[in-house]
C-alpha cells in the first residue's frame, strides 16, 4: 500500500501531476493502435517444419482491399479501403458520409524462407498468409551411418 500526500488548496495541480507521474511510460499494452488511434489488425504467427503460418485479423474488407509486397526480406501487408455513401432527398438535402481506413504491417522474412513461394488467401474475415521454408531449411530425418 503507498500513501501519497494530496494538497487541497490546489487540486487542479494536483491531478495533473498525479495524472503525468502516475501513467505508465513503458506500457506498450496499446501496440494495436497507431498514432490516429485506428485499430491495426492483430496478427497470430506460427512455425511449422514445412512453414510459417500468419494470420491476420482484418473482418469486414475484401481480398481486393489487401497488398502484400516483398522487398528486401520484409515482408509488408497493406490495405486502404475508401467508402462514401451519398443521400439524396427531393427537397434538395444532401447527405453524404466518408469512410477511409487504412493500416500497413511489416515482418522481416528470415534467411531461411522461400520468398518466391509465398501464397496468401482471405475468408471469413482472416487473412492467412503462408510462407514456406527453404528445402535445406527443412529438417532431414534420421540417417544411419554405417561404420566400415
Amino acid at each position: 500500500m503507498s500513501l501519497i500526500k494530496r494538497d487541497s488548496y490546489l487540486p487542479t495541480w494536483s491531478n495533473l501531476f498525479n495524472d503525468f507521474l502516475n501513467r505508465d511510460w513503458y506500457d506498450w499494452s496499446n501496440q494495436n493502435f497507431s498514432l490516429t488511434n485506428t485499430t491495426i489488425p492483430s496478427v497470430n504467427i506460427k512455425e511449422t517444419e514445412n512453414e510459417f503460418k500468419v494470420e491476420m485479423a482484418a473482418p469486414g474488407m475484401n481480398k481486393e482491399d489487401f497488398n502484400l509486397e516483398i522487398h528486401n526480406n520484409v515482408l509488408t501487408i497493406s490495405s486502404e479501403k475508401q467508402t462514401e455513401n451519398k443521400t439524396e432527398d427531393a427537397k434538395n438535402v444532401t447527405r453524404r458520409e466518408f469512410s477511409y481506413q487504412s493500416f500497413s504491417r511489416s515482418f522481416t522474412m528470415p534467411v531461411i524462407v522461400d520468398t518466391d513461394k509465398i501464397s496468401a488467401a482471405y475468408e471469413n474475415g482472416i487473412l492467412r498468409v503462408n510462407i514456406p521454408k527453404k528445402e535445406e531449411a527443412k529438417p532431414k530425418p534420421m540417417k544411419q551411418i554405417k561404420v566400415s
